[in-house]
């Protein structure tokens, strides 16, 4: 099931400030992504209901096995694309910026070529 872009975003930003932060709450997806209260609210309600995310009742936000599948492919991509660009000489703000965009749109085919060929090339 193609997922749209935000609940990819919201996603992988759940898996990053759960990897910084450890416990996540609906408030630090807001700090995190510059989104409204009542914007990642929604977001999060809807992520429940498809079985993305689970919350406690202290409302501590937590990945399920197939969130956790799809913010770390979505991850991967991101830190991948962000390297790769900054290796070509993009400047390190352009380029997370322009990998964010790609790195829900490129298929996995062509990814994972990409990936195979940067990894050969830093042997």
């Amino acid at each position: 099931m193609k997922l749209l872009e935000s609940a990819e975003n919201y996603l992988e930003a759940i898996l990053m400030v759960g990897k910084e932060k450890g416990n996540v709450r609906s408030i630090d997806i807001v700090n995190h992504l510059g989104f409204s209260k009542p914007s990642v609210s929604v977001a999060m309600k809807q992520l429940e209901t498809n079985d993305y995310i689970t919350r406690d009742k202290e409302g501590n936000i937590s990945l399920t096995e197939s969130g956790r599948e799809i913010a770390e492919m979505i991850y991967e991509r991101h830190t991948l694309l962000t390297d790769i660009f900054e290796e070509m000489g993009v400047s390190h703000d352009t380029a997370l910026d322009d990998a964010c965009k790609v790195e829900h749109d490129i298929s996995e085919e062509t990814f994972e070529c990409i990936r195979k060929y940067y990894k050969s090339k830093q042997k």
